[in-house]
């Protein structure tokens, strides 16, 4: 006889997985490589054990599991395309030419300004804020401080930018991780999140460019071309590198699905490689005498395993570097256990009873919003991990959405806004640890300075109350 679990039996399993992922935080240096997987495994074999007492078979926990790993199919397919895209996209130039030419847009008296900019464009070419803030903003750290600036704010205006370029780049694994949970496709993701994000970053920008008249800049050039020299010592940065995102803009706009768009990328991007950059071909391949061998090994290998492109500056080395489809495999497999510990919870109806008091109170599309970024600060608080903060509260808050005939890209961006960007602001979250150790800057002291981190959870919670392209299921748009 099966019955409806109480408010305790229901948390049971939650309350169980945030003391394993703080126990991972104390104990492990790398929580992604698998402690938190087993983590979400293990929290998934106490749900399926309440679940059992609940009186659900096996097989019908089985069968929901199955289901819900199906649904996050399309998006792990996604992920290891993005992958192998990087990867090309890395060999054939393109994301070097994108720093090279990103960097001469720095101009010294708007120094905090131009740091949001390269962050943001650094980060969109990469995917990855912690690559961005461990390389290129440890540089751009370097000269705020030459220049007198405080490094609290010069911190936060790095961070302000990688945050941007990693919640909007289609390259990013919380990108991409936060549509799987929603239940809505990678592309029409970001061109929605947009309609928060862009105006939060003009805001950002506006107060960096207040502040920023504070102060003197010269003399920032000089370590910027030694950056730039570092690259193109490496690269042929060919301007005609660019027809590269440009066509897959073009192919995005034309609503090609994303899996051949990315396809279509991915071998653009190695066919580049091979007429641009001939000496990367056979460096990485080790082949000199044959350059239709060399070229299908290096772009084969660029595609599914790792690349280091060595260059005349370690931290630049270190950030052309990429794993291809392998690299995505840790991101996949969170992902894999997330949903089983999401299908169990879902099964025996335990995440429809811990939500039911905050639907209760949420009334409107405002205060369920709200409802959402507050979880997902509590997880990134608790579980001290921003991937967490957007697959368990996407698992709970999903039907929800549904309910109140709400289009999955709301759930989605609403994940992104809170979850993804205020990873950083929290100091034994992850993120944060990290990013103060990577700058040598306190949480607490830069913090403040992240604005675009700072407003972007409010953003969404103003336009949700204000009901300003809220857009629901039965909207003609989302019909066609």
């Amino acid at each position: 006889m099966k019955r409806e679990a109480n408010l305790f039996e229901a948390i049971i399993p939650i309350i169980f997985l945030i003391i394993v992922l703080t126990l991972n935080v104390i104990f492990f240096d790398d929580t992604l490589g698998g402690p938190n997987q087993i983590a979400l495994i293990l929290a998934a074999v106490v749900a399926g054990i309440i679940s059992n007492r609940l009186g659900y078979q096996w097989e019908t926990v089985r069968a929901k599991v199955v289901s819900t790993i199906g649904s996050a199919m399309p998006s792990i397919l996604i992920l290891l395309l993005i992958g192998s895209l990087a990867g090309t996209w890395m060999i054939s130039g393109v994301v070097p030419a994108m720093i090279y030419y990103g960097l001469n847009i720095i101009n010294p008296k708007l120094f905090l300004v131009t740091a949001v900019l390269v962050g943001s464009i650094v980060s969109v070419a990469t995917g990855s804020s912690w690559s961005t803030i461990a390389t290129i903003g440890v540089a751009l750290l370097g000269i705020g401080k030459a220049l007198g600036m405080g490094e609290a704010i010069v911190a936060g205006a790095i961070i302000s930018g990688a945050y941007f370029g990693d919640k909007m780049s289609p390259l990013s694994d919380t990108t991409n991780l936060a549509p799987a949970m929603a239940g809505t496709d990678l592309f029409t993701h970001i061109k929605y999140m947009s309609l928060t994000t862009v105006p939060t970053y003009v805001i950002t920008l506006i107060i960096f460019l207040v502040f920023g008249f504070r102060y003197d800049f010269s003399g920032a050039v000089v370590n910027v071309e030694s950056v730039q020299s570092a690259i193109s010592g490496t690269f042929n940065t060919n301007p005609l590198l660019f027809l590269v995102p440009v066509v897959l803009f073009v192919i995005i706009i034309m609503k090609v699905p994303p899996i051949p768009a990315l396809i279509a990328g991915t071998l653009l991007g190695g066919l580049f490689g091979i007429i641009f950059q001939p000496d990367i071909i056979k460096t990485i391949s080790g082949v000199t005498d044959n350059y239709s061998k060399a070229s299908y090994i290096t772009v084969m290998q660029s595609m599914f395993g790792d690349i280091e492109l060595t260059t005349s500056d370690p931290k630049i080395t270190e950030l052309l570097s990429t794993s291809g489809m392998k690299g995505m495999l840790d991101t996949i497999w969170l992902i894999l256990s997330a949903m089983v510990f999401g299908g169990i919870m879902e099964s025996a109806g335990l995440l429809r009873r811990i939500t039911r008091p905050i639907i209760k109170w949420a009334k409107n599309t405002g205060s369920l919003v709200t409802s959402t970024v507050v979880t997902c600060l509590f997880f990134n608080t608790t579980a001290s991990d921003q991937y967490l903060a957007i697959v368990v509260p996407g698992r709970m808050f999903r039907k929800s959405y549904e309910d109140k005939d709400l289009a999955p890209e709301v759930l989605s961006r609403t994940l992104e806004d809170s979850g993804t960007v205020t990873s950083v602001l929290i100091p034994w979250n992850t993120c944060g640890a990290t990013q103060s150790r990577v700058l040598g800057v306190d949480t607490w002291v830069y913090a403040p300075y992240a604005f675009f981190n700072i407003i972007s959870p409010f953003m969404t919670i103003l336009m949700a109350y204000l009901n300003i392209k809220i857009r629901r299921v039965s909207d003609p748009e989302k019909a066609t």
